[in-house]
């Protein structure tokens, strides 16, 4: 279908049911105004005023044009009758407007009185106040009453930064000469003298509230500035700049001019500062046209001026406060925190504003209007929704809050449509986008927006008390601005007034972080963003919208039903970067081989070359392997067989890794354990592999009634003659080990992990160039899972294992020493050891190829200073849980910024993907907080003996080519940067990293709660000292106990089953 060659229906198309002419004097007087605002010839009683293509603009009208036919209609009833036929029964003759009592001062007043205050209640020593400030006294005061709701919120914004002034409402223009400037000014004075609001003033010094003052005369003030050089504009506008220049609001008219004289360009430069307090969008326009009015010197045919007080008579004498409360409580009430869209959430003074602009393409244009209309509501409603999905999407939430601009002028007093003043306000607007269908949710939105605007005068303020989000924090820190716009008059007609002129810029903002404004423009609509603050362009917001506005129109067209929350919102190129772009890792490795026929092929190789070093002990790849050869034969004789689970107890050693080496050669798993855990903690893993045999030594003590047999390596005496390698069938699928991890019921978990995660780790990773001179320190536990590149990264590429034991690791200066004696040149540390010993390794970082960091966060001012000092040739911050195979993720660090906060994780590896998606599966746009999913050839098998478990964290791949890719739920919260590089936010679970080691709380929680005498526990992670993180229990002990344990007593049992 060539959607682009469909014709454009005509207004009457969209009257698609049998027409039923109205019937009665009233639905006849209401069908004649429909007929007139739609410029439509004929409408029925069964009609719906948006299905005929009505809007809010056109609501305002049709209601002002019912109160001069003596009745009126509240609005939210015009946006919830569905036909004609229901609002005319809701017709009433008794308007709902207040009567606002008129003005009482005289011209030449010499003294203003309380009673002469009407909207307003003062004491005489407040009004002498307010006149003693006034130019003329009280014979120039014309009115006083108070703040329309907006009004005070600006106030209180304009009086909380006395260095800024953010709502400014800039304009510069220019000008072939001087008469015409002075042509202008006129014009624009004669504006002024016409209108109460652009003679206002606002007091509030010494007040009980703050006031507004209309003057009787308030000559613009008009300064001529020098400037000098190029780029006079730019001067012009920087001099006045918002930060550096502000309004002072007590003095009328909240207007100033700056005149300049632009030599280079033969021009006059005259800047416009208008403020907010007495200007919005639709009053600029209609004081630019009646500028324009002036200089056409039409200002005869002008309405007569309609008073400001009007309206805040309406907004103060209309609904109650309780009426107000009432309806915010139920829409906000149980809203605890703001919609955190993009992570800007900080309502702040004004910074660097980005800007940019997006125009619908006709087409979409055309279908938005139509589905609209077929749907009964405005183009509006489906605006709200597809803002709605946007920040669901950049929030990670279904239950959205956002700020919506209304008009303000919806009540339908005479002449609101062509009143000047600040009418609009910014309210909140709460909208669902779940599992409800689109339509629902459509004609929902709607229904919402009409009950809003029935309270459109009631105060942001009052609406946030109304909510659960504790003062200051702003109820919400993203708005929509939807509005009609206007045209000056006809481009013929207006030309001559503006020969000669300019605009050479122009700049409407918000003080909140992120504002969309929606230009309707009567056919087509314009999408313009406007940021404050990092990590969201303003090119990509208008991109998002233009998207989910595709997706609504889409749903609506084909798929009414189709649950919201389903719908796309990122752009196609944002998405493919997403799942394709920055996933393209796939690169070469030997796939198909297992680890240790990875090392006997080294061994073929480099045989001679030194292997394993371990004080003054030496083994070369021939002496390694026969070593560990041997050992699989005896194992093999004793019934190891493949798929088996093997327990190792051994700590750093030579023989450690030949145990591991000769495990795998039997086609069995290694287990390792830590030696210093709880002998209990140890039994319960022994026993949940399935283990028959735990190698370790002699001394070492092992629980008692486990079933399973000894090998005590030191006391073993091998068989010559079996130096042979053995030969096992295995393919890279099967288990190389299982290491063990916490878990959050009290018990651990094993992780298994297959011989090609370990391949993917080592070979070609993308993240590091080991090679066969890099002699590696193994340095950590080897029941952590960086033991695995520690022990295999050497031996698979012919480099050289130095075994560090855990009292040299313990002391910084000996540690250092042992480092610098063997030369090692690849390094890997925890965050913690690396925070503590980065001073004492000084002189031996410089001395690294590779210095790999992970486990935890990385600190960048430790990080800076090491890049200061004295730094590795290569800095890696690695990331990566058990799960996925020690790293996943690798960021090589070559600078820290200036006050930067954190330092990225960086890209996958080779042959990992990566995804950052929301609750619901999906990919969070960039910059967008959500779970880190790991994929990809490092992916571990799964828990053994947790099945429920590994179906819960380990998930299949939607987004993978093949058909069995699978991707682990790390649990972590993370982000993409701008560059492709990932940042860690935090965790969604309990779990935690102290040391690099991983502990869910609720383990360690669920040991204290089974300690005698304690009855509820809880633990947390506290880093008091920068870069030690220490576990913190708080424990309730039992009522009912005798004797209350200590501290000391809790310590010790804590000790039987956790490690230290």
């Amino acid at each position: 279908l060539d959607r682009q060659a469909l014709p454009d229906p005509p207004p009457e198309a969209y009257a698609l049911r049998e027409y039923e002419a109205p019937q009665g004097e009233l639905e006849q007087t209401l069908a004649g105004l429909w007929e007139e605002l739609l410029q439509i010839e004929r409408v029925g009683r069964e009609d719906n005023f948006f299905e005929l293509g009505g809007h809010s603009l056109l609501a305002v009208s049709l209601l002002e044009r019912l109160q001069r036919q003596g009745l009126h209609a509240d609005i939210r009833t015009l946006f919830t009758a569905k036909t004609l036929r229901e609002l005319a029964q809701q017709l009433s003759d008794r308007s709902a407007l207040v009567a606002v009592p008129p003005n009482r001062i005289p011209a030449q007043c010499e003294r203003i009185t309380p009673e002469l205050l009407p909207l307003i209640a003062l004491q005489q020593e407040h009004i002498d106040r307010i006149v003693a400030q006034v130019p003329g006294g009280a014979g120039n005061v014309q009115d006083i009453y108070p703040l329309a709701p907006l009004q005070s919120g600006l106030l209180f914004h304009h009086l909380m930064s006395p260095q800024a002034d953010a709502y400014r409402l800039p304009l510069l223009l220019g000008f072939d000469s001087r008469e015409r400037v002075e042509r202008f000014v006129a014009a624009l004075q004669a504006v002024i003298e016409r209108h109460d609001i652009l003679r206002t003033a606002v007091l509030w010094e010494g007040l009980p509230e703050p006031v507004q003052v209309v003057w009787r005369h308030a000559p613009l003030p008009l300064q001529e500035v020098q400037l000098s050089g190029a780029e006079r504009g730019e001067q012009l506008r920087a001099r006045f700049d918002e930060r550096g220049y502000r309004l002072d609001v007590r003095q009328a008219p909240l207007l100033r001019g700056f005149l300049a004289r632009d030599e280079a360009a033969d021009r006059w430069l005259l800047l416009l500062l208008n403020h907010h307090l007495a200007v919005d969008h639709t009053t600029l326009e209609l004081l630019i046209a009646e500028v324009q009015a002036h200089l056409l010197g039409e200002e005869e045919r002008l309405p007569a001026p309609v008073p400001f007080r009007e309206f805040v008579g309406q907004a103060r004498l209309g609904l109650s406060e309780s009426e107000h409360a009432g309806f915010f409580r139920e829409m906000l009430a149980d809203i605890e925190e703001p919609t955190g869209a993009f992570g800007l959430t900080q309502v702040r003074a004004p910074g660097t504003l980005a800007q940019a602009r997006l125009a619908l393409d006709e087409e979409l244009a055309r279908r938005v209007r139509e589905r609209a209309r077929s749907l009964g509501v405005s183009a509006a409603s489906v605006c709200h929704l597809a803002y709605a999905l946007v920040l669901a999407r950049a929030s990670g939430r279904d239950e959205v809050v956002f700020g919506t601009v209304l008009f303000g002028r919806m009540h339908g007093a005479e002449g609101a449509d062509r009143a000047l003043g600040m009418f609009i306000n910014t309210l909140p607007l709460r909208l669902s986008v779940g599992g409800q269908a689109v339509q629902e949710r459509v004609r929902h939105t709607h229904e919402r927006l009409g009950q809003l605007l029935r309270h459109e005068h009631a105060s942001l303020a009052q609406a946030q008390r109304c909510s659960a989000v504790p003062a200051p924090t702003p109820l919400f820190a993203a708005l929509l601005n939807y509005r009609y716009s206007r045209t000056a008059g006809e481009p013929q007609r207006a030309g001559p007034a503006w020969e000669g002129m300019e605009v050479l810029f122009a700049e409407e903002r918000s003080n909140y972080p992120i504002t969309l404004s929606v230009d309707d423009l009567g056919e087509g609509f314009m999408l313009s963003a406007q940021v404050l603050g990092e990590g969201l362009e303003p090119q990509r917001l208008c991109e998002f919208m233009h998207t989910a506005l595709q997706s609504v129109v889409q749903a609506l067209e084909s798929a009414p039903d189709r649950a919201v929350r389903t719908l796309e919102v990122l752009p196609a190129a944002e998405r493919e970067q997403l799942l394709v772009e920055w996933n393209a890792t796939a690169a070469p490795y030997p796939h198909e081989q297992c680890i240790h026929e990875l090392f006997e092929a080294q061994v073929a190789r480099t045989p001679e070359a030194p292997a394993l070093l371990y004080e003054q002990q030496h083994l070369s790849y021939r002496q390694l392997n026969e070593r560990a050869n041997c050992l699989a034969h005896e194992l093999r004789e004793r019934g190891v067989r493949s798929g088996e689970h093997v327990v190792v107890l051994l700590e750093r050693s030579i023989e450690l890794v030949v145990a591991q080496l000769a495990i795998l050669k039997c086609g069995a798993a290694y287990v390792p354990l830590d030696a210093l855990s709880p002998l209990e903690r140890q039994a319960f893993m022994v026993a949940d592999c399935q283990a028959r045999f735990v190698l370790t030594t002699r001394e070492r003590q092992l629980p008692e009634a486990l079933g399973v047999s000894r090998i005590d390596l030191d006391a073993l005496s091998l068989p010559a003659g079996a130096e042979g390698d053995v030969r096992v069938p295995l393919d890279t699928e099967a288990s190389a080990y299982v290491m063990y991890t916490s878990g959050s019921t009290g018990e651990p978990k094993g992780v298994v992990v297959p011989h090609r995660a370990i391949g993917r780790l080592i070979l070609n990773n993308g993240y590091a160039r080991f090679a066969a001179s890099d002699r590696v320190a193994f340095a950590a536990n080897p029941a952590f899972d960086a033991s695995t590149l520690e022990v295999w990264a050497p031996l698979l590429h012919g480099g050289c294992i130095v075994v560090i034991d855990q009292a040299t690791v313990l002391e910084a200066q000996q540690f250092a020493a042992t480092l610098r004696r063997h030369a090692v040149n690849v390094l890997w540390l925890t965050v913690g050891l690396f925070n503590q010993y980065a001073k004492a390794l000084r002189e031996v970082l410089p001395q690294l190829r590779y210095l790999l960091v992970g486990g935890d966060a990385l600190d960048p001012r430790v990080i800076a200073e090491v890049m200061r000092t004295g730094a590795p040739r290569h800095l890696i911050n690695g990331y990566g849980p058990t799960e996925t195979t020690t790293f996943a993720i690798t960021y090589e660090v070559t600078e820290v910024a200036d006050g930067a906060r954190s330092i990225p994780i960086g890209r996958p590896i080779s042959n990992t993907r990566v995804y950052i998606l929301d609750r619901h599966g999906e990919p969070v746009p960039v910059g967008v907080a959500g779970e880190i999913y790991i994929g990809g050839a490092g992916v571990a098998r799964g828990y053994l003996n947790r099945p429920q478990l590994t179906a819960e964290r380990f998930v299949s791949d939607p987004f993978s080519p093949e058909p069995k890719g699978r991707l682990y739920r790390s649990g972590d919260v993370g982000r993409y940067l701008p560059d492709g590089n990932i940042e860690v936010l935090g965790r969604n679970d309990d779990q935690v990293k102290v040391r690099g080691f991983r502990i869910e709380l609720g383990e360690i929680e669920a040991q204290l709660r089974a300690l005698a005498g304690v009855h509820e526990a809880v633990v947390l992670a506290r880093e008091d000292t920068p870069g030690e993180k220490r576990l913190v229990g708080y424990v309730r002990l039992s009522a009912e106990e005798e004797e209350r344990p200590s501290l000391e007593s809790l310590r010790q049992q804590l000790r039987t089953v956790l490690p230290e």
